[in-house]
């Protein structure tokens, strides 16, 4: 009814994204009157406190400093976590206009990159007393999660409440409602791993997570310390991947003879053995087929567009390929970051891809380690000036240089194969040219699988059939038979 009562962006983003009106109606059980509400209710307080433009630069420098709220690790569904140290915060009126905006930039920021993927929010109460109790900023942080971020809260992890805040959280499940009330889990030392393992859970929660938010700069969630970039191959892991190059070739020599693969299977593989020998710091499958999912970004098209597929100890893949492909008309740059940077080797890392070309990017799991589900890769990327070089310098120096608004970021998480044969892209299966199993197929295996079910259940109903018909028959045998022994039994009498 007024043009000015809501951020025209807002307006626009809920005319065209699909995903957050069905957020919106998820969250209010499909009841169009509650929902109407709600998109009213958080658009409202999305202008009133500027949530678009909400930056690292328009808020103090002491509230990211303070380490009271940040995004780090996941729990064992997969979600990330949003923690509240609460024992850094402490209750000031004058202060807290900023802290609730500090909250709304960390939830906008991780929505807007993770397109709305849910949240667990842990409230970290170790060491907290009388004075950290604000129920003012606790029910902001719950209205946000109720009222302004639709279908965006998975679960409420409390570790180790004081029982001095139990009245106080009284009233916390008064606002809470019932949906959420069912989210809530209290926690202390001996079962917080229900929720959360060990690997993401610091010393004072009986984890083994030694991360320590820090700033600057400001952290980027997954991606915190250890944050370093996959440089130069010393000699000694130059010697190790030149040992891996030339047992995959032999392998896939043995492979490709087993297979009875065609001749022009066989001149492609000759060829990227030749392309090793020949520059063995840079292993490029020429003829790798291309993952089934694609990323379709502005810069860069990312396959695979979601996960990276690893085998288990047990089945030994170890390596995975990522295809970049230019989808402009300028020089772009890209470097990859991972959260574990101690067992990945990721080449390259840092470099450039030319206008309309493609690029290969291998990932390899460094000798004794196994991939985790956590893991996760970072893609960035960045259009550079004709003019600029693509060295190693140039390229420092435009990272610097390059305002965060122009990069593009994706992310891809790990998925640990078990079978010999993951339906995803393997460098092996590329050099082979093996076609991996598509939706499609799984689909038609299924119904064959469960036609098959279907047959041999009604032969096994038809047998039960014939086994009770046998059964009563002989039954009926047996009775006429002993009827006769007595009736010669009564005759001979």
């Amino acid at each position: 009814d007024k043009s000015d009562k809501y951020d025209s962006r807002d307006v626009e983003r809920l005319q065209q994204d699909d995903k957050w009106v069905e957020n919106y109606l998820i969250w209010r059980h499909d009841v169009v009157d509650d929902t109407l509400k709600m998109i009213d209710e958080s658009f409202q307080w999305r202008k009133e406190y500027t949530v678009n433009d909400l930056t690292e630069s328009v808020l103090p420098k002491w509230l990211f400093e303070n380490g009271s709220l940040f995004l780090h690790g996941y729990d064992k569904e997969g979600y990330k976590l949003f923690w509240f140290r609460v024992k850094h915060h402490i209750r000031d009126p004058k202060q807290q206009l900023e802290k609730k905006k500090l909250v709304a930039f960390w939830l906008e920021h991780y929505a807007k990159r993770d397109h709305g993927k849910p949240l667990t929010v842990v409230f970290d109460m170790a060491e907290t007393g009388i004075s950290h109790i604000d129920l003012d900023f606790v029910r902001f942080i719950v209205n946000c999660f109720t009222d302004y971020y639709p279908n965006f809260l998975t679960k409420i992890v409390i570790f180790e409440m004081p029982w001095i805040m139990n009245a106080a959280f009284k009233i916390v499940k008064g606002w809470l409602g019932p949906d959420a009330i069912s989210m809530l889990k209290f926690t202390n030392k001996s079962d917080v791993q229900e929720y959360i393992s060990g690997e993401y859970l610091p010393p004072h929660m009986g984890g083994t997570d030694s991360f320590k938010y820090s700033y600057p700069p400001l952290v980027d969630d997954d991606f915190q310390t250890p944050l370093c970039e996959n440089g130069p191959i010393t000699s000694e892991d130059e010697h190790e991947s030149k040992e891996e190059i030339d047992t995959d070739t032999k392998e896939t020599a043995e492979l490709n003879e087993e297979q009875n693969l065609n001749q022009k299977k066989m001149n492609s593989i000759e060829q990227i053995s030749k392309s090793e020998e020949t520059d063995k710091t840079e292993f490029k499958p020429k003829n790798a087929k291309k993952a089934l999912t694609t990323f379709k970004g502005p810069l860069l098209h990312i396959s695979p567009a979601e996960e990276l597929y690893f085998g288990s100890k047990e089945t030994g893949e170890k390596k995975c390929l990522i295809v970049l492909t230019n989808v402009t008309k300028n020089v772009v740059a890209f470097k990859v970051r991972t959260t574990a940077p101690e067992k990945y080797r990721v080449k390259p890392s840092n470099s450039s891809c030319e206008p309309g070309t493609s690029l290969d990017i291998i990932v390899s799991l460094h000798g004794g380690f196994a991939a985790s589900l956590q893991d996760r890769f970072l893609i960035m990327a960045a259009e550079m000036d004709q003019s600029s070089g693509a060295g190693v310098p140039e390229l420092t120096q435009f990272w610097k240089e390059v305002p965060r608004t122009k990069v593009m970021e994706h992310r891809l998480r790990c998925h640990v194969v078990e079978s010999s044969k993951p339906s995803s892209l393997t460098l092996k299966e590329n050099a082979l040219n093996i076609p991996a199993k598509t939706n499609e197929d799984l689909h038609i295996q299924l119904t064959r699988l469960l036609q098959i079910n279907k047959r041999l259940q009604e032969q096994i109903d038809r047998c039960l059939w014939f086994q009770q018909l046998s059964v009563v028959l002989s039954l009926l045998s047996v009775t006429v038979v002993a009827f006769c022994f007595y009736l010669v039994y009564t005759q001979r009498s």
